[in-house]
């Protein structure tokens, strides 16, 4: 009830924050692309990965996330933490904010869509900056391989 107080206080709602919904995330990039998910029901894609469970550190939701989105195993040696990226969390009632965090790495194997995936497709940042619906936390990831020269 405090934080909606806060909230109602404040002139702009934008910075207002009533939840947060903490993820792990995988960037898998092949031919400067990046790899991003749709789910089943949806319009807008996303990174790959999910919510953190309770008990459950970002490392090990990646894991369980990737085998259950793309039927796949993350090479462990290959991990690497791209970074902390918060944003809006796109899809979910305003003050929704989203609490990612990234990891880059390899795949043992070609990622596949599981049931809870419609559609895999790998984008530049462009081609995915003029999609309808774009997920301010996924175009914040595309940014910074694009800042380091990963992605095109």
């Amino acid at each position: 009830m405090a934080s909606f107080l806060r909230c109602a206080a404040q002139r702009s709602m934008l910075n207002c924050v009533t939840a947060q919904i903490r993820t792990a995330a995988f960037a898998y990039i092949r031919d400067r692309r990046l790899l991003q998910a749709r789910s089943a029901g949806k319009s807008a894609f996303y990174m790959a990965g999910g919510k953190i469970d309770r008990g459950e550190s970002p490392e090990d939701a990646l894991h369980r996330e990737i085998r259950e989105e793309l039927d796949a195993t993350i090479v462990a040696s290959s991990i690497s933490e791209l970074g902390v990226f918060e944003a809006p969390a796109y899809g979910h009632p305003p003050g929704t904010a989203l609490h990612m965090t990234c990891f880059t790495g390899e795949l043992t194997s070609e990622p596949k869509p599981t049931s809870e995936i419609a559609e895999l497709r790998y984008f530049t940042v462009a081609e995915y900056a003029d999609m309808p619906d774009v997920a301010p936390g996924s175009m914040m990831v595309f940014r910074r391989l694009q800042t380091l020269g990963l992605v095109d």
